[in-house]
């Protein structure tokens, strides 16, 4: 039976892991036949089949307004109470457009009911659900209670009715085993647990022309030693201790790349590494204005490539995060074969390293052992290249499509 799925959400668009994972989930979900609309305030989805709804978009200057007033504090003024219910039912009757426009049989709602970025549309969500009973899977990946910055606030009332809600017609999946333990333990509330995955089943191609220059465009020799940092710079990401591994190669060809921007937690972080790199003597480059989401061109007529495009020139991956909620850049680095250094946070041990993969790992420091290791698998062409099958044929037992696609049909085939 092929259905209409509804995605909703604050934002699909860019590479966070929310768009990331709910392409994924409607690719799926295409193949078993179902077509996907997308619902949200930010959208990069086809427009003929999705519906922007500005207001939904967790950086709307009604929802930052409100943000300002609720997070860090312990009361709310009786205009806040009042506005988020006027935004709420707003976008509540938004949700009932949607469904009616697409013939929505089965809403599958991306964090928007996990992370209270946006209260409003939290509360509109989950008074539509409990008026109509309409079938859903809440898809969680990270939490208010895993957030520091959520801790102190003035809306406790709003995060137990809907972050996320009990509602018989929600069918719960998280990423993550402790996640799934939390849930249970703050909400009672039960849930699947359904990881981040990649189709290991195709591989990616070999060659490809547009990148084929990403080498010198970014300034690196054929003899230089790419480390490629594939993330974010904020200071989970343990950026640091990459710094700290490229110093200890004591090799002037390694040369540590950084893919992304800072400026999501503030530009504290990203100076003080600038300072620990430049005291290092270590190369270390952020190319965020050289990666984009999409492949084009520049105000200066340079090549943008995406991170996908980076991977393949890359020599080792360095991912030393203190915190993840799973990991899709070791999903991606896996993918594309590379040796990659880990720091041992608590859910790659609890449900990455236990099915048997093979990587470099730190425990919170760079170690002289752990050089020799990272300085044997890039000089070891047939050690790094049996790590790096080795890996990949675990992550498709584990990580893949098909993994996913049984779990999905199991949900779907109970809930319609």
């Amino acid at each position: 039976m092929s259905l209409n799925i509804g995605f909703v959400s604050t934002r699909f668009a860019g590479t966070d892991g929310v768009s990331l994972e709910s392409a994924k989930w409607a690719e799926i979900l295409w193949e078993s036949g179902h077509v996907s609309y997308w619902y949200a305030g930010k959208l990069d989805r086809d427009p003929g089949a999705s519906m922007l709804v500005p207001e939904a978009y967790f950086k709307h200057a009604e929802n930052e307004w409100i943000n300002e007033r609720i997070w860090g504090v312990k009361t709310r003024d009786p205009e806040v109470s009042k506005r988020v219910r006027r935004m709420a039912e707003y976008l509540k009757g938004t949700l009932y457009e949607f469904v009616h426009r697409f013939s929505i049989d089965l809403l599958i709602l991306e964090n928007a009911l996990t992370i209270p970025m946006h209260v409003p549309l939290g509360m509109a969500i989950t008074e539509f659900l409990a008026e109509t009973g309409h079938p859903s899977i809440a898809h969680h990946h990270d939490f208010s209670w895993e957030r520091i910055r959520f801790s102190i606030n003035a809306v406790n009332d709003y995060l137990e009715l809907a972050f996320p809600p009990r509602l018989p017609n929600v069918v719960h999946t998280v990423i993550n085993q402790a996640a799934q333990e939390q849930l249970c333990w703050r909400r009672g509330v039960t849930s699947i647990l359904t990881p981040n995955v990649i189709d290991f089943k195709n591989p990616p191609p070999l060659e490809d022309e547009y990148a084929a220059d990403v080498r010198s465009e970014l300034g690196l020799s054929e003899d230089d030693i790419f480390f490629l940092q594939p993330t974010r710079i904020v200071p989970r990401k343990g950026i640091e201790h990459a710094i700290k591994l490229v110093e200890s190669m004591n090799d002037p060809r390694c040369k540590l790349i950084i893919s992304h921007e800072a400026g999501d937690e503030g530009f504290g972080y990203i100076n003080m590494l600038n300072e620990l790199a430049h005291e290092a003597g270590v190369d270390m480059r952020v190319v965020a204005d050289r990666v984009g989401d999409l492949r084009g061109r520049d105000a200066q007529g340079r090549k943008i490539y995406t991170l996908w495009d980076l991977y393949p020139h890359a020599d080792f991956v360095t991912y030393p995060s203190i915190y993840e909620g799973f990991g899709n850049a070791l999903l991606e680095a896996i993918y594309f074969k590379k040796p990659t250094l880990i720091n041992r946070y608590d859910i790659f041990a609890r449900d990455i390293e236990p099915k048997g993969f093979r990587f470099p790992m730190m425990e919170g420091y760079v170690t002289r052992g752990l050089v020799q290791e990272v300085k044997h698998i890039l000089d070891d062409e047939a050690y790094r290249t049996e790590m790096v099958e080795h890996n990949y044929r675990t992550a498709e037992h584990f990580f893949s499509y098909e993994v996913l696609r049984r779990k999905l049909n199991a949900v779907i085939a109970n809930l319609v």
